[in-house]
This record gives C-alpha cells, structure tokens and sequence, in this order.
C-alpha cells in the first residue's frame, strides 16, 4: 500500500492492516522454507508496508496527545 491510501485510514484500520500484513509475513516465511514462493520481493513490500503503518499510527496518536 502507498503512504496516500494509508493516511485516509483510521487508527483501528491500520492496527487491522498490521495484523494482517504480519500473518502474511508468516506465511510468506512458511512458503519460503518449503520452497513455494516465487516472488522474493513480497517481503520487501510487506515489511515497509507494517513500517509505514506504524509510523502513521504513531503519529495519529502524537497528533492526539498535544
């Protein structure tokens, strides 16, 4: 996901889009031990996608605290 289709989200929307990006990073581990992931990349993607969820939430709930 692009930095512009996650700022429209809500916090619980993006705690939901981090859970479910780290499940897929569990099965994308459990494809790779068995030898059936083709696309490599995928983890790249996943990995800063979580990154920059959490990085907006962070900020969502530093906006909310000033």
């Amino acid at each position: 996901m692009k930095i512009q289709e996650l700022k429209v989200k809500t916090e619980k929307e993006l705690s939901d889009i981090i859970t479910q990006l780290k499940k897929e990073t569990m099965h994308l581990r459990f494809q790779k031990a068995t030898g059936e992931l083709k696309n490599l990349s995928r983890f790249k993607i996943v990995r800063r996608t979580i990154a920059r969820a959490k990085t907006l939430l962070v900020q969502m709930k530093n906006k909310v605290s000033k």
